[in-house]
C-alpha cells in the first residue's frame, strides 16, 4: 500500500490530517526544521501527538532537516533521544552530523533522508543505506523513468514529493535566501527568494523563477506501480483547512485505486494553486509551462474551507478497521473480544450469563451491540457471536464489555517502543593546524586555465569533469607542485552515469588523482575509479561531527559551509583538513528547468546571460553540466585584504572563478599569494562575519 504522509505544522493541521485519512504525518519541533517559521510542536506536545496519532493508525515522522551548529548538537540529539522515547516512528536529517548524533542518542529511532539531502541517483539511495537510513526522499526534479529505475533497485524505502510547492533549485543545494537575506533555508528560515520579480535586462518585469505547485494526483496508479512507498503532500505553512482538503482527496483516490474526479481536481485547485498544476519534471518535461504566480487577490474558498472544517472539527471519524468477537456459554463468563488490521487482539471478561425468564438473548442482538463503534477511532469491520440457547446477558453489560476491550486495545496500540538511550558524545577535539592554508584554485572553464596561472603552482588545482575531458591541453605545463582535481557535478542522474564515467576515466588518464565530490551519489564512483575523495561544499560541513562523519566514509578533506563565520569555522574540531571558499562568486542555485531556454526558446550558455532583481542587483546564469543553470551571486566574496580567514584553522583556502577571464583569475591568485591592492569591482565579505539565521 502507498502511504500518504500529510504536512503538520500545527495540532489543528495535525487533526486535520489524521481525520482525513493521511497514514503518516510529519511535524517540526522547535528551530531545528525546515520549516521554522510554520506553528510547529513543542517538546511537551510530542506524546500527546504521537499518543493520538497511533491510537488511529498514523505514523509521525519528526524533521531535523537542518544544518547544525556544534552548539545546537547537544540540543538536537536530546530531541532525538525524547522523540525515540515517545514513540516517534522516524526522523528526517539532512547533516551528516545530526546523524551521527542521533545515531549515538537514539540508536534505535529510525532515520529518513531528507529531499535535504539531494539524493537524485541510486548510488545516492545505497549511500544513505550504508549510513543506516531506512527510508529516502528522492529530489522533486527527477522524472519518472528516473524514479522507477531506483526504485526497482533501491535496498530501502522511497519516498516522492505528490502535491505542494516546488523550489527552483534542488534541495539543500540553495544558498540564494542566506547569502542575499542572511536568512538559510538550509536552517529552516528561507525567504522565497524564488518568489519575487527578476528580469533579463535592467528590470525586474516577470517571474522566471516561480514554479506551479506539482500534482501527482492522476499519476498515482503508475507510482505505486513503480514501487514509489510514499507519497509526501507539501504545505508545512498552509492552513488547516488546506491540509483536510488536499489529504481527504489523495487519500480517497489511493484507497480506492482510481483516477481523481472533475469536483476533486477543482477543490484541488481552489484549496491552493499557483495558475494552476504542473506535472513536467515527472513527465520529463520542463519549460515555460511549468511557472505560475499565486494571484494575491484569490479570494478564500469560504465554501471548501467550511466543509473541510466539518471533517475534523469536533468529531471522531472510524479511521481503524477492528473485528469484534463474543463467547456467550452456559456457566462460564462472557467474553469480547477484539482484533485489529495489525494482528493486536484484546479479550476481556465479564460475568457469567444468567438463565433466560422470557426473551433469550440471539447472536444477532450481540453481534449488533459489538458493532456498535461510533464516537471512537474504529470502524467495526465485522462482528461475530457465539451464544448458546437460553441465555440472557444484559445489553448493557456488552456495551460495557466491548468499551472495555476497545479501552484495552487503545492502550495496546498507544504502547511505547522498548528502544535503547544512548548519550551523544563530541569526542576528542583536534587543534587547528599552525601553518598559513595552503590556496587551491577550482575554474568553471578550461580556458580560464592559462601557462601563468599554472606557473603560479596553487596546491591544487580543480577542474570541471566534463571540461578537463573535453581540453586535456589545459593542463600542460601543470606544475609538479599542483595536483591536479577533477570537479564531480552535483547532479548527476542515472542515466547520465555513462557519459560522466567515461570523463572520469579520462581525467584519471591525465594525471587527476583527486576528486572534489558534492553530493553523497557520486562518491562511491570516484572510489572505485581511484581518487581521493574531497568533499566539496555541496555536502554540507556545519559541524564538527560531519567532519568525523565524512572522515569515516573515506573522505580525506572537506570544505566548511560558506554559510559559517569565520569564527565558527575557526572553533570546528578538524580531524581531517578544512577548505574554505576565500575568492569568487558564491553558487545561489542549481536549477533542473534552464531559464535560458525558457527565456528564448532556444539554447544560449555561451552568451551572457544576467538576472537582474527589484534592487538592480544582477545574478549571472551559467551552464551547469547536464544542460541545467546555476545561478552566481552579483557579487563577489573577497578576503584577500583580511587577517582572519589565515587564523581560521583551515589547511586550504579555494579561489572559485566562475565568470572571469583567465587574466583576471591570475590577478586575482597574485593578491592571494602576494598582497597588493588589486581587489574585484563590486566585492562582499559573504556570510563570514554576519552569519546567517
Amino acid at each position: 500500500m502507498l502511504e500518504l504522509l500529510s504536512p503538520a505544522g500545527s495540532m489543528e493541521a495535525l487533526t486535520a490530517a489524521v481525520q482525513n485519512g493521511a497514514d503518516a504525518v510529519y511535524l517540526g519541533l522547535g528551530d531545528f526544521n525546515a520549516r521554522r517559521n510554520a506553528k510547529n510542536f513543542t517538546e511537551a506536545d510530542l506524546a500527546p501527538v504521537v499518543s493520538y496519532c497511533h491510537l488511529r493508525g498514523v505514523k509521525v515522522y519528526l524533521t531535523l532537516n537542518t544544518v547544525l551548529s556544534d552548539r545546537e548538537l547537544p540540543a538536537a540529539a536530546g530531541l532525538a533521544r525524547m522523540a525515540s522515547r515517545e514513540g516517534v516512528d522516524a526522523v528526517l536529517v539532512q547533516d551528516l552530523g545530526v546523524l551521527r548524533a542521533v545515531r549515538q542518542a537514539a540508536p534505535d529511532l529510525p532515520v529518513h533522508a531528507s529531499t535535504q539531502m539531494t539524493v537524485h541517483n541510486l548510488d545516492g539511495v545505497k549511500a544513505c543505506a550504508a549510513l543506516g537510513m531506512k527510508r529516502a526522499v528522492l529530489s522533486r526534479e527527477l522524472p519518472a523513468d528516473q524514479i522507477e529505475y531506483i526504485c526497482d533497485r533501491s535496498p530501502i524505502e522511497i519516498e516522492v514529493f505528490g502535491h505542494g510547492a516546488l523550489c527552483m533549485c534542488y534541495s539543500g543545494q540553495c544558498f540564494f535566501s542566506a547569502v542575499v537575506g542572511g536568512r538559510s533555508g538550509n536552517r529552516g528560515l528561507c525567504a522565497q527568494p524564488c518568489r519575487l520579480k527578476y528580469g533579463w535586462g535592467n528590470r525586474a518585469d516577470g517571474y522566471p523563477l516561480s514554479l506551479k505547485d506539482t500534482s501527482l494526483i492522476d499519476r498515482i496508479r503508475r507510482l505505486r506501480k513503480m514501487g514509489v512507498s510514499c507519497l509526501k503532500l507539501e504545505g508545512r505553512m498552509k492552513r488547516p483547512e488546506y491540509v483536510a482538503v488536499i489529504t481527504r482527496i489523495y487519500s480517497s483516490v489511493i484507497r480506492e485505486d482510481r483516477l481523481p474526479d472533475a469536483q476533486e481536481l477543482r477543490d484541488l485547485e481552489e484549496a491552493f494553486s499557483r495558475d494552476g498544476f504542473t506535472q513536467g519534471y515527472f513527465d520529463d518535461k520542463t519549460g515555460p509551462a511549468m511557472f505560475g504566480t499565486r494571484d494575491e487577490r484569490a479570494k478564500e474558498p469560504k465554501e471548501l474551507f467550511a466543509r473541510a472544517r466539518q471533517t475534523y472539527e469536533n468529531q471522531e471519524n472510524p479511521l481503524v478497521d477492528v473485528n469484534l468477537y463474543a463467547m456467550v456459554r452456559k456457566g462460564e463468563p462472557v467474553q469480547v473480544g477484539v482484533r485489529d488490521e495489525d494482528g493486536r487482539v484484546v479479550t476481556v471478561s465479564g460475568a457469567a450469563p444468567e438463565e433466560a425468564l422470557t426473551r433469550p438473548l440471539t447472536a444477532q442482538q450481540a453481534e449488533k451491540q459489538l458493532s456498535r463503534t461510533g464516537g471512537t477511532p474504529y470502524r467495526c469491520a465485522g462482528a461475530q457471536a457465539l451464544v448458546e440457547d437460553g441465555l440472557s446477558v444484559p445489553l448493557s453489560a456488552l456495551n460495557a464489555l466491548r468499551r472495555e476491550a476497545l479501552e484495552k486495545l487503545s492502550r495496546k496500540r498507544q504502547a511505547l517502543p522498548d528502544r535503547r538511550a544512548g548519550e551523544f558524545r563530541p569526542g576528542v577535539r583536534y587543534e587547528n593546524p599552525r601553518q598559513a592554508p595552503a590556496l587551491t584554485v577550482s575554474v568553471r572553464k578550461a580556458e580560464q586555465i592559462s601557462p601563468e596561472l599554472l606557473r603560479r603552482a596553487p596546491a591544487i588545482l580543480y577542474v570541471p569533469a566534463e571540461e578537463l575531458s573535453a581540453h586535456p591541453e589545459c593542463v600542460r605545463g601543470l606544475s609538479r607542485e599542483t595536483a591536479l582535481g577533477v570537479i564531480l557535478p552535483r547532479v548527476v542522474w542515472d542515466r547520465e552515469w555513462p557519459g560522466v564515467q567515461e570523463q572520469l576515466e579520462r581525467a584519471r588518464e591525465l594525471g587527476a588523482a583527486e576528486a572534489l565530490v558534492g553530493n553523497l551519489g557520486m562518491a562511491e564512483a570516484a572510489r572505485k575509479l581511484g581518487f581521493t575523495l574531497r568533499a566539496d561544499y555541496g555536502l554540507p560541513v556545519f559541524n564538527s561531527q560531519a567532519l568525523k562523519e565524512l572522515k569515516r566514509m573515506g573522505f580525506v578533506s572537506a570544505t566548511a559551509s560558506f554559510e559559517l563565520k569565520l569564527a565558527q569555522i575557526r572553533d570546528l574540531s578538524k580531524d581531517i583538513p578544512v577548505e574554505a571558499v576565500v575568492y569568487g562568486r558564491l553558487p545561489l542555485m542549481l536549477v533542473e528547468n534552464c531559464i535560458i531556454h525558457n527565456r528564448s526558446g532556444r539554447c544560449g550558455c555561451q552568451g551572457e546571460n544576467v538576472l537582474t532583481d527589484r534592487k538592480g542587483e544582477r545574478f549571472p546564469v551559467v551552464k551547469a553540466p547536464g544542460c541545467r543553470n546555476e545561478i552566481l551571486n552579483g557579487k563577489t566574496l573577497f578576503l584577500a585584504d583580511k587577517p582572519e580567514w589565515l587564523r581560521s584553522g583551515l589547511t586550504y583556502a579555494r579561489l572559485m572563478f566562475t565568470t572571469e577571464d583567465s587574466g583576471t583569475c591570475v590577478r586575482a591568485l597574485d593578491r592571494y599569494q602576494a598582497g597588493g591592492n588589486w581587489a574585484p569591482a563590486d566585492l562582499t565579505r559573504g556570510l563570514y562575519y554576519r552569519g546567517v539565521e
